[in-house]
């Protein structure tokens, strides 16, 4: 049984939908692309510079342009468009009491990581925040490195008893390449086959289903 456990934030405890969205409809605004904010929604969770360079092909001063804008909207307004998915509070709860230490391993910019969490009143359960810094150097290649720093600051010495819960094939990813597995979960923004695709050792379709798995009780269906 896992006595260690990460968990993503974006699409895994909150449901940043409304904020993302917007925040990266802003930014792309600034330089006349239009888009729906159902078409952003495929956007939720991969790093975001990651994002703007591949899918609009934008060169790397205007990458950072664009990142800008999108911290503009998102630190003033989309911060706080979330919500906590049903069920997560009385998760941590448990999982706390039962005395697992937990972290959350993100790869959205730790100060607004830290600032959702706050906000929500989730920070009183996690052990550390792990989050990339400003510039994106921590995730350039990937999610190995922010989940490696929260291993490290919680004294993951037995990865063996360290599990990362995602919504998205980086989290499932970056968790194989440090060395720890990994939980899917079908209530963010992956699908089946992405999580699985990627290596997920079992997928939690709901936070019950979440909550079993980690508590000890239900047998999930493995990917």
């Amino acid at each position: 049984m896992s006595e260690i456990i990460l968990f993503d934030l974006d699409g895994t405890l909150t449901d940043p939908k409304e904020g993302i969205t917007k925040s990266y409809q802003y930014a792309l605004s600034a330089f006349g692309i239009q888009e729906s904010l159902d078409d952003l929604i495929q956007y939720i969770g991969p790093p975001l510079r990651e994002t703007i360079a591949n899918r609009y092909g934008f060169s790397p001063p205007d990458v950072e342009k664009a990142v800008a804008k999108f911290r503009e909207y998102f630190f003033d307004a989309g911060i706080y468009e979330n919500e906590v998915y049903a069920g997560i509070p009385e998760l941590l709860k448990t999982l706390h009491g039962e005395g697992k230490t937990m972290a959350v391993a993100t790869n959205k910019v730790l100060p607004a990581a830290q600032k959702v969490l706050e906000h929500f009143c989730l920070d009183r359960y996690f052990a550390f925040v792990s989050g990339d810094d400003m510039e994106g150097s921590l995730t350039k290649d990937g999610k190995r490195n922010i989940i490696r720093i929260a291993l490290e600051a919680v004294g993951a010495a037995d990865k063996s008893k360290a599990v990362m819960i995602g919504d998205r094939k980086h989290d499932v990813i970056g968790a194989r390449e440090a060395g720890i597995g990994s939980i899917g979960v079908l209530y963010g923004y992956g699908s089946r086959e992405e999580l699985a695709g990627a290596g997920a050792a079992y997928i939690a379709d709901t936070v019950e289903d979440l909550k079993g798995l980690l508590c000890g009780g239900l047998l999930l269906q493995k990917k």
